[in-house]
């Protein structure tokens, strides 16, 4: 088990970490197999999605706003509802085979730490099997 630490710079902020998981599955010595890439947080999540123009990272940070508005009469005490719903939408996991010790990922796709409270100190937890 691999982990690293990224910082993000916003209230709402979708980070490349290809090139991390890709180095923590490197670290693991992984050959062939599957990695699962876990955000231990109840207010972020992870996705895979295009990472070649970054307005699709624009547009889902847009939608996912408009979807789950900050303020909209929730009940949770820390004012940070939205977080905690827009990190249900996305998830905690996600998995990507792995083949000559290479993340498999389709030409476009990247895999992407998605902040909703931030900005904030976050751990990213690489797991190979």
């Amino acid at each position: 088990m691999q982990s690293f630490s990224i910082n993000s710079r916003e209230r709402t902020d979708f980070i490349d970490i290809t090139a991390k998981v890709q180095d923590a599955v490197r670290a693991t010595g992984l050959q062939d197999g599957i990695v699962t890439v876990f955000i231990p947080h109840t207010t972020a999540g992870i996705t895979i999605n295009e990472n070649a123009d970054p307005d699709v990272v624009t547009d889902m940070k847009a939608s996912l706003d408009r979807l789950v508005p900050w303020n909209n009469g929730y009940r949770h005490s820390e004012g940070n509802s939205a977080a905690h719903l827009k990190s249900t939408l996305t998830g905690f996991s996600v998995q990507i085979p792995v083949e000559s010790g290479n993340l498999i990922l389709g030409t476009w796709q990247g895999i992407y730490f998605c902040e909703f409270d931030g900005p904030r100190s976050r751990k990213v937890w690489v797991g190979t099997s």
